[in-house]
């Protein structure tokens, strides 16, 4: 068994968080299409996937975020849960359970971060971030 949560640290101004590589693609490691909007996303569009405790419901759905590392900040649309409380089904890409401080972001967060693929934090590195409210209507 692996470990679950259902809480994720306060929400406050620049909370901390690990950053963490997600494909939202359909067919990529994301697994089914993204909780908040029931549709898959392109490597190349800036959205991520928050824990459980952050994501409270979809209380953050559509909202943009500002995360911050090596020197750059980005914005990013929640449009999926990161789940913390089930893994290690087809619907999870059979991946375990995520921890309580995770941000899972596409390909093309990374890259405005600045963090290319051949780097050594490319997949897994320490951010803040912080809710920049709702994003733009789409459509």
């Amino acid at each position: 068994h692996y470990p679950t949560y259902n809480c994720s640290p306060p929400l406050t101004s620049l909370v901390p968080a690990v950053l963490t590589l997600n494909s939202f693609q359909k067919g990529g490691h994301g697994g089914s299409p993204s909780a908040c909007d029931g549709q898959y996303h392109q490597d190349s569009s800036r959205v991520v996937a928050i824990s459980t405790g952050w994501y409270a419901g979809g209380r953050l759905c559509g909202h943009l975020i500002t995360l911050s590392a090596n020197g750059k900040s980005v914005n990013a649309t929640v449009v999926d849960e990161c789940d913390s409380m089930h893994g290690c089904a087809a619907e999870w890409d059979y991946q375990p359970p995520c921890k309580s401080d995770v941000v899972d972001a596409s390909h093309a967060v990374w890259e405005a971060l600045g963090i290319s693929s051949t780097s050594s934090s490319y997949g897994m590195m320490a951010v803040t971030w912080e809710d920049a409210g709702p994003g733009p209507p789409s459509g």
